[in-house]
């Protein structure tokens, strides 16, 4: 557990993101594949259930002792939590409502955020433009860990507390990296969401709020889900910034391992992005991609040649006008 990774520092490279100049080709070749781009009808619906669900959930837990709860917090609620989390990842991208009802999709984000416990969505949507916009950018995209990160973190056990650690890193590192006035739609969410949790303290006691918050952290951190955080964007394979996962956990997190389509067409929903990769198989099939969160997440923590500095970096220009 001692063995250190051999990376002292990220792949940097001098070319821009692939993502864009291959949207590029795939639409000259498949022009229908704009067909998909839109708002999914049925994302608010499912969306509504599962929040619906959520606060069924705090009822039942009211009178559940300590250890169950942390039980159920760890083994379902966080589970649909971070479900959320990606639910307002493609929120994020207006995919509840249009581009044309972009409040009502931060509306909507708030709602989906009610049942985390702490105030996320319209932040998440604040920064999230950026690691679009400037894939792997230094100190542009808040998603590349901190070089104390990349540094402090280096054995096997570290590796294993950054796993752990990352909802607080998450948090933290933009406000680091590249810190951002604070917006008055993050304050409506903020006191969204607080109003929320003190209504139900008052209704059902402690241990709801503990609920919601323990799990979203836990289901966050160390958890089978969480192996998305670093199958994405990790680079596994020297060249591959970018890398898709098409197991049976997309079933349960808006397809968020159709990553390499997402990101080469950010305005197509989680719902449709098999569709892209079934339009356009030439553009995917010869890429390399993940069959498992699971295994990613033990890959990480004991291969010496993966760390929190496998990740490609670049310098980019910001667009004029930010």
């Amino acid at each position: 557990m001692g063995n250190r990774v051999t990376r002292t520092d990220f792949e940097w490279v001098y070319t821009e993101q692939p993502h864009t100049e291959r949207r590029k080709q795939i639409l000259a070749k498949h022009p229908e594949i704009k067909e998909l781009m839109g708002p999914d009808p049925q994302l608010k619906w499912v969306v509504s259930a599962m929040v619906l669900v959520q606060v069924l959930m705090l009822y039942v837990v009211s009178d559940l002792s300590w250890k169950w709860v942390m039980f159920w917090a760890y083994g379902l609620g966080g589970c649909i939590n971070h479900s959320l989390t990606l639910a307002i990842h493609d929120i994020s991208h207006n995919a509840a409502f249009g581009n044309k009802m972009a409040r009502w999709n931060r509306l909507f984000g708030m709602f989906a955020n009610l049942p985390i416990g702490v105030p996320y969505s319209v932040s998440f949507k604040k920064y999230h433009i950026d690691h679009h916009r400037y894939l792997g950018g230094d100190g542009l995209d808040v998603d590349i860990p901190t070089d104390f990160e990349g540094w402090f973190f280096c054995t096997p056990a570290r590796k294993l507390v950054w796993i752990i650690l990352q909802p607080l890193l998450y948090t933290l590192r933009p406000l680091y990296v590249n810190p951002k006035p604070m917006t008055q739609m993050e304050m409506v969410n903020a006191l969204v969401q607080f109003v929320f949790d003190l209504v139900v303290y008052s209704l059902w006691g402690l241990k709801p709020v503990v609920f919601m918050v323990a799990g979203t952290i836990l289901c966050m951190g160390l958890h089978p889900i969480s192996g998305h955080f670093i199958a994405e964007h990790y680079m596994f394979l020297k060249g591959h910034e970018t890398v898709s996962y098409y197991g049976p956990l997309n079933w349960i997190t808006f397809n968020v391992g159709y990553h390499m389509e997402h990101h080469d067409f950010p305005s197509i929903p989680g719902s449709k992005l098999p569709l892209v990769k079934k339009m356009a198989p030439e553009f995917y099939d010869h890429l390399p991609q993940h069959t498992s969160w699971v295994k990613v997440l033990w890959d990480f923590v004991f291969n010496d040649n993966f760390g929190p500095y496998s990740r490609v970096k670049r310098n980019c220009k910001m667009v004029k006008g930010e």
